[in-house]
């Protein structure tokens, strides 16, 4: 039988992480423009919620803070994303290095001091422990635009083996259509089953000519919008998952 690798995104398709994101980014940017409360306002991260779908990157979070506070609507955040990330950078003279940097250390810092409630505000989803349990362990890799330690600190907390070397994450600093890429070379003679709940990545890998094996798979109840949902079911290289299921998989 042919050897099945399972490459799994980790926001939105494995772990909720969308209080804990907002709450980091919310520090952070009070930190950045000190006229920001230390409080998040409850409305702020029920707005920060409806974004989260748009956003691809940890750091973003802190920008989406700051622009939500300053009153920028959260539909124009969804509809104008990258332009508005962009016309905030520009605004302030921000680094993205430095913002990455500064979100990392916060979580960090958040991790040493208090470490129970940081993985209280990352849960798994329903169903991911028994799913990631039911692969066997060499087959299991996880592709994420997160920082590789937070990765292994919410799983190892969940009693879910990983290892390091099949965590994909922010520090390689690579794309997740280069990352499959390396995967089908390492692994020529395997199937590759991709489970990712943003759209534009899954539409970037069909557009990816040397990805055409790749089977795909868009996590219906992570971090993506109604259109997205739409889009996805009319879309013949997209299999639509309702809930993390290995027999869903691979049936």
């Amino acid at each position: 039988m042919q050897t099945q690798l399972f490459a799994l995104d980790f926001d939105g398709v494995l772990c909720d992480s969308a209080l804990e994101t907002g709450l980091s980014g919310w520090q952070v940017a009070s930190q950045i423009w000190p006229d920001m409360p230390t409080q998040m306002p409850e409305q702020i991260l029920s707005d920060f919620r409806v974004v989260r779908p748009v956003m691809e990157t940890g750091y973003e979070a802190i920008l989406i803070c700051r622009l939500l506070y300053e009153g920028t609507p959260s539909d124009l955040l969804i509809d104008d994303f990258p332009k508005q990330i962009n016309l905030i950078l520009l605004r302030e003279n921000l680094a993205v290095a430095d913002l990455k940097k500064q979100f990392g250390e916060y979580r960090d810092n958040w991790i040493k001091t208090d470490l129970a409630s940081w993985i209280e505000m990352n849960p798994l989803y329903p169903g991911v422990r028994e799913f990631l349990q039911q692969i066997p362990l060499q087959q299991r890799f996880i592709i994420t635009t997160k920082q590789e330690r937070f990765v292994i600190e919410i799983l190892s907390a969940n009693q879910i083996n990983i290892l390091p070397q099949q965590i994909y994450g922010l520090d390689r600093k690579l794309k997740k259509p280069q990352i499959l890429e390396d995967l089908q070379r390492l692994n020529p003679i395997a199937t590759i089953l991709f489970v990712e709940d943003r759209l534009p990545t899954l539409l970037d890998v069909i557009q990816t000519p040397s990805l055409s094996a790749i089977k795909l798979f868009f996590a219906n109840w992570g971090y993506n919008t109604s259109a997205d949902k739409k889009q996805a079911m009319h879309n013949p290289r997209i299999t639509t998952l309702e809930t993390p299921s290995l027999h869903n998989l691979t049936h």
